[in-house]
Order: structure tokens, then C-alpha cells, then sequence
């Protein structure tokens, strides 16, 4: 159900028993850490004491053991305080690493480990997934995990890598075992990024910026514990982590007229004279698109079960996506000659914790150019949407033998 400004303020999730737990922590939290007065590690941390940074975790992993949809109603009432949204502080912790962990990591001991910082956003994480010969052909990647002992020894290069000049842990997936076919052939491990033989190189945007990051592997040592999920089933723990990015992504923003939209609304408030009736079609055309993203996000939050997000994730984040850069195509349109000025090129790396890493509409509008292609490129999630959602026959493969026998480009 939703109220007269499309915000859900009712159904099943929001008037059971679970919801009213969620409820009362969440208001315990807040009036023992006003987040307007502490810090955010100290709010988030408490947070995650109380179950709230993932309410469908188990309990003592930063969760309650109820259903993920409930996580709204304890986003509504900590956010609604002045807390912080935690996912922009450490996005990839937030949204990949952190279900990740939780359904794959060796002991709750170690999960725990890694969860509580991850939590507070002491720890900042990365994804160590891409390669530069294994881009959307992430199953083809070539980076080596050789076991030696009790650990791993690592040699390979990752490439696209957010955050890495930041973060503490990493999300790496290796190839163990080459005699196999390059699905079968694969293992998951948390990688320390400042371990020996683990270099970092920043990767310049036409934005200005360097958030991307080239990652350089040179004999990099593992621990065992630190592998997730058992010796060549990387893939399928991989398939969580790249499920839970594709709903963070396209998740959306949850009220009206916010995010990409808002953008382009405050644009046209702001220049009346650059209206015309076309340009109004257009946005016209945007808004009703938004919303139904927005809308069709706060369902799938809603109905949300405990588990991983399936298929869907990846219908969602192709729809944000290609929504987002329609978006800013339309603030440049409504710019006009405006749109062709530019602040400054200097090299900037993506700032701390309070760093405002959006810029000007113009920087914007840069930045959407890699929404198609970040998180899974556009055809390749029409093809998930083809083959799982809609049942159509898969493509012809030519690459089912011994990943070391396979053609590389």
C-alpha cells in the first residue's frame, strides 16, 4: 500500500509482529545514538549491534533473521532520524560483500570479523572481478589461485576495480584448476588489500576523476580460511555476489521525484527559459518511467524474502541503467551551449567519507555513460532476462572444453 506521495505505509511485511521488532529497535537506536550528534561509525555500529544493517542476516551477523523486505522499515525510521543512507559509504561493502560473507564465509566467528567494520564503514571494500582480457566474459578471467600448504598464492591483473586505492578487503575470483571447463575451474576468496604483492593503479575517467582502479596480483598470499565457498565452486558464490549488485543498483531511490529524475526536475525548474513543449514531452516521458521503477523497487523490497535476489535483480539494474543515462541526455538537451562547460579535468581521486563524488550535472552526465556497462553490461543481462526469466533458448557456446584449451582475444 502506498500513501498519496507513493511511499508504502502498509501490507503484510509493515503490521506483523516482525515489523514491530524492527520498528522498536530501530527507535532504540536512535534515541541512544542520535545520529545527528555521534559520528557515523558509532550510529552504524550500533546498528549493526541491533540487527539493522541487514535485517534478513542471522542474528550477531548485523541481522534480525527476519525477511529482507522489513529492511525499509528500518531504513525508514533510522534514515528518517538523519541517518546516514550507508550504502553510498561503502557501496560495494554494503551491497555485494556483506550477503556475500553472510552465506558463504567459513564461520560466523570470521563473518562476524569482517561484517562489523564493514558495517561502521572503517572498512572499506572492492570487487577484484574484471580483467582486462575477461571483461563480460567474467568466466574466461585468468588471474591464478595455486594452493601452496595452508594457503593461496595469487598472480593476475583486476581492472575497473572501484575503491581499491580505499579499501581494507577485497572480493577476488581466481582461476584454481585450468584443466577444467572455465565455470567449473574457479575459487572465491577475501583478499587483504594491503598485503604484499597487492599494487593499486589509478584508472582515469573523462570525468576527471579515478575512482576505477587497475589492481595489480605479483605472488599475493591468501589464507585458506579466507576462501569462500569450496575449491572450484567460485562461480556459484560468485552469482550472489553479482545478484546482490544488480539489486543494489537497481534498487532505485524510494521517494518521488528523488535521485536521477530529481536531477532533471530541478533543471527545468531552474531554467524556464530553455522550456519547450518537446523537451516537456520528454520529461514527461522520464517522470512516468522513473516511477515505475521507483514503484516496482518498493514492491520487490517489499515481498523480498531472506534469500539471494534471483533473475529480477538483473531486469532492474538494466532498466536503471539505461534509465539513468536517458536522464541526463535530457539535461543536457535542456541545457543547450551551457552543457558544454566543464569545471576542470584535473586528476581527482574519489574522496573520503563526507566527499560529495556526484559533481555537476555535466560530470553526471559523463559518469551515466558506464551504467550500461558497470555491474553487468546491458546484453549481457538481456540475455539472463531471455534465457532464466523468460525461457528461451540459450546461445550457441563454442567455449565448453578445458578453460586452457579455449581461444583467448
Amino acid at each position: 500500500m502506498t500513501d498519496a506521495d507513493g511511499r508504502c505505509t502498509g501490507g503484510p511485511l509493515s503490521t506483523g509482529a516482525d515489523a514491530e521488532r524492527v520498528q522498536e529497535a530501530a527507535r532504540a537506536v536512535v534515541a541512544e545514538h542520535d545520529p545527528r550528534r555521534v559520528a557515523a561509525p558509532e550510529f552504524l555500529g550500533a546498528c549493526f549491534d541491533a540487527g539493522l544493517s541487514w535485517v534478513h542476516f542471522p542474528e550477531g551477523l548485523g541481522g534480525l533473521g527476519v525477511s529482507r523486505g522489513l529492511q525499509a522499515v528500518a531504513d525508514a525510521v533510522l534514515q528518517g532520524a538523519g541517518g546516514p543512507v550507508p550504502f553510498w559509504l561503502n557501496p560495494i561493502g554494503y551491497g555485494m560483500a556483506a550477503p556475500t560473507i553472510s552465506e558463504h564465509a567459513r564461520s560466523p566467528e570470521l563473518a562476524r570479523g569482517w561484517l562489523r567494520p564493514l558495517a561502521t564503514t572503517e572498512d572499506i571494500w572492492c570487487q577484484l572481478f574484471s580483467e582486462p582480457g575477461a571483461g563480460s566474459d567474467l568466466a574466461g578471467l585468468a588471474t591464478s589461485a595455486v594452493r601452496d600448504g595452508d594457503s593461496w598464492v595469487v598472480n593476475g591483473q583486476k581492472v575497473w576495480t572501484s575503491l581499491a586505492h580505499r579499501a581494507r578487503w577485497g572480493l577476488l575470483l581466481a582461476r584454481s584448476d585450468p584443466d577444467q571447463p572455465k565455470h567449473r575451474g574457479l575459487t572465491y576468496f577475501v583478499l587483504d588489500m594491503t598485503a604484499p604483492g597487492v599494487r593499486t593503479r589509478p584508472l582515469r575517467q573523462m570525468t576527471g576523476q579515478a575512482e576505477f582502479n587497475e589492481v595489480f596480483l605479483d605472488d599475493a598470499r591468501i589464507p585458506d580460511e579466507h576462501r569462500l565457498g569450496a575449491v572450484g565452486d567460485g562461480w556459484r558464490v560468485a552469482m550472489t555476489t553479482l545478484m546482490n549488485e544488480r539489486s543494489a543498483i537497481g534498487a532505485g531511490s524510494a521517494e518521488r521525484g528523488s535521485g536521477t529524475i530529481g536531477d532533471a526536475l530541478s533543471l527545468w525548474a531552474d531554467r524556464p527559459h530553455r522550456r519547450t513543449p518537446v523537451l516537456r514531452d520528454r520529461l514527461a516521458g522520464l517522470w512516468a518511467r522513473a516511477e515505475a521503477q521507483r514503484l516496482t523497487a518498493a514492491r520487490a523490497r517489499r515481498t523480498a524474502t531472506a534469500g539471494s535476489p534471483g533473475p529480477e535483480g538483473s531486469v532492474s539494474k538494466l532498466v536503471a541503467a539505461e534509465l539513468n543515462q536517458d536522464v541526463y541526455e535530457f539535461c543536457m538537451d535542456l541545457l543547450g551551449p551551457e552543457g558544454t562547460l566543464y569545471g576542470s579535468y584535473e586528476v581527482r581521486r574519489e574522496g573520503g567519507r563526507d566527499a560529495d563524488w556526484r559533481g555537476a550535472v555535466q560530470q553526471r552526465f559523463l559518469r551515466s555513460r558506464a551504467n550500461t556497462i558497470e555491474g553487468g553490461t546491458s546484453e549481457v543481462l538481456r540475455n539472463i532476462l531471455g534465457e532464466r526469466v523468460l525461457g528461451l533458448p540459450g546461445e550457441p557456446r563454442t567455449d565448453s572444453g578445458p578453460w586452457k584449451e579455449v581461444p583467448r582475444g
